[in-house]
């Protein structure tokens, strides 16, 4: 065949896996460090790959990684939630005192309501009135707080088993044994890796986060888009309230207290960019058991919890930086 453009191949493997284009995979790196992990736990405990430890850490995820995939929204859009967690502790309060009075399926859909509610308020603030969304969810954050304070009179409230403990039930799978929260949080994760992935509605979160100027002159509406955003983060906050009932049968105004920075630091680790438009939730995935992983792994080692903190925090600011090199790198 003569004349005409000849066809264009891929350069060889060896000229695509440069550094350079290494650092470009914000996946990549966490999973190495996630496989980094569990060989040297594997290698410290005997016991660490055992199903039954393997279970655990699912299960110990499952508040944490659910609430996550709405900080993960949020951070693609540029934003940053703090008040995420105290949310969901409040929906565990409200759906525990609306099911002694009304019942189970009034309690979840008043859970429901309340998260959207809250949820809407922080997008409401911060399109309509263009605040800071770090200013704004710490705003939120500090009232949520106190008001689930006020509402449940400094009570811990117990939970009957049924509906509401329902994703703490266990089930096996050959000689694996976990719980539907596992299998809810997995859903949440699917189901926004989808709507990021393969919708509209996803292509415009992350145009909005990684340019807001170019999105508004191509015709999206940035406000709507991050509105949605705050919204679907309430409905994801009220799904981790459900799965806190189901792990522990407790509501307990004083639960979760880390999980803002917990959810923030599962994001970060899993290499989604805290300037937005950059990352997704498989990483945040990854990013949360590369959190359950370490602390297991750690509290197998004996080593104290305050020095998982420390290693924890370590980890965030190395993700950070690396985020910031490969941004650096790519313009």
């Amino acid at each position: 065949m003569t004349g005409g453009v000849a066809p264009q191949t891929k350069p060889p493997l060896s000229s695509r896996l440069t550094a350079s284009n290494l650092l470009r995979e914000p996946l990549l790196g966490p999973l190495v460090a996630l496989v980094l992990a569990i060989v040297v736990f594997s290698v410290i405990s005997d016991s660490f790959l055992e199903p039954q430890n393997v279970s655990l850490i699912l299960q110990q995820s499952v508040v944490v990684g659910i609430l996550a995939v709405g900080q993960t929204l949020i951070i693609l859009t540029s934003g940053i939630d703090l008040s995420i967690g105290a949310v969901a502790v409040f929906g565990t309060i409200v759906m525990a005192q609306s099911a002694g009075a009304n019942g189970p399926v009034v309690a979840l859909g008043s859970t429901l309501l309340v998260c959207v509610v809250f949820g809407a308020l922080n997008g409401g603030l911060v399109t309509a009135l263009r605040l800071p969304p770090f200013i704004v969810t710490l705003g939120t954050f500090t009232a949520i707080q106190a008001a689930t304070r006020l509402l449940a009179g400094s009570e811990t409230y117990r939970v009957t088993p049924g509906p509401l403990t329902f994703l703490g039930t266990s089930f096996r799978i050959g000689s694996f044994s976990t719980t539907y929260g596992v299998v809810a949080m997995l859903l949440v994760y699917l189901v926004t890796w989808y709507a990021l992935s393969q919708t509209a509605w996803g292509k415009h979160v992350y145009a909005v986060g990684g340019n807001p100027q170019a999105s508004d002159l191509s015709g999206i509406k940035s406000g709507r888009v991050l509105l949605s955003v705050y919204i679907t983060t309430g409905v994801i906050a009220a799904i981790a309230a459900w799965a806190a009932l189901g792990r522990i049968p407790n509501a307990d105004p004083n639960a979760y207290q880390n999980a803002n920075l917990e959810t923030i630091t599962a994001v970060v680790i899993g290499g989604t960019s805290l300037f937005g438009g950059r990352g997704g939730v498989v990483g945040t995935l990854v990013g949360t058991l590369i959190v359950g992983v370490l602390r297991n792994g750690l509290t197998q080692a004996g080593v104290d919890n305050l020095y998982q903190n420390i290693a924890t925090g370590v980890l965030v600011i190395v993700a950070v930086a690396v985020d910031q090199f490969t941004r650096r790198r790519s313009r």
